[in-house]
């Protein structure tokens, strides 16, 4: 592969990770296998530290096409948590709030997740990476400090849900650029009048790329400097 020359990396972001480590982890590997001390690496598209799956990586002259691939419509899997909420509407932050769950049936999951299909508007939530006045919202939001995030319009095309291990809700949703799963999280509960968190979420597809194609941090990093350490 010439790295130099651009490449497409679809990497298998690992949990716990930011989607900046693993460029900025990919980016000192090729510096130090190519005896370069400048090279492009960029993302398409940020997983959440708490997140994991597909991650598309660019090199060289492919990190013009960054912006192409990010507007790709996006698979998701992962878990709701009915009964509880958080600030952050995942695990990132503690419980705050619980609810009562005894008026829920699997035929009201089904109804309100039919109820997401289509196009609508969403608000990012405050513990996100959207730019506020220069800022990242979430700095905000740990500083204790509200602000206004303006809705943006997303598009869900497909949302199924297995209500098998209640009253954690497993779930596959298709969308567009921008849509937080996190703020679904949020609002799948307030239609349930209930609560939910996302406790799980793994991103499975970004356009014509899937997750069976990615490779780990780890096998990328042999691929592109095998003197180095592994880093999981």
């Amino acid at each position: 592969m010439n790295f130099q020359e651009g490449e497409v990396l679809l990497v298998d972001k690992p949990h716990g990770w930011t989607s900046f480590d693993v460029v900025n982890k990919i980016r000192w590997n090729l510096k130090q296998a190519l005896k370069v001390k400048k090279i492009k690496v960029g993302h398409a598209g940020t997983l959440d530290p708490l997140a994991t799956g597909l991650l598309i990586v660019c090199t060289g002259k492919q990190t013009k096409n960054v912006e192409t691939y990010m507007a790709d419509e996006k698979t998701y899997t992962g878990t709701f948590l009915l009964g509880k909420s958080t600030p952050s509407f995942d695990l990132e932050t503690e419980y705050n709030q619980t609810f009562d769950i005894g008026h829920i049936t699997p035929e009201l999951i089904n109804e309100v997740a039919s109820s997401f299909l289509g196009e609508q508007t969403q608000i990012a939530p405050a513990y996100s990476a959207k730019q506020i006045d220069g800022k990242r919202a979430y700095l905000f939001a740990r500083a204790g400090k509200e602000v206004t995030i303006k809705a943006h319009q997303i598009t869900i095309s497909k949302f199924t849900v297995n209500t098998e291990r209640f009253p954690e809700i497993d779930f596959e949703i298709a969308c567009t650029k921008g849509t937080y799963i996190r703020s679904i999280a949020q609002d799948f509960g307030q239609r349930l009048h209930a609560g939910a968190t996302l406790i799980a979420l793994r991103r499975t597809r970004s356009g014509r790329f899937t997750i069976d194609q990615a490779s780990s941090v780890d096998q990328w990093i042999q691929q592109i400097n095998p003197s180095a350490e592994s880093v999981l």
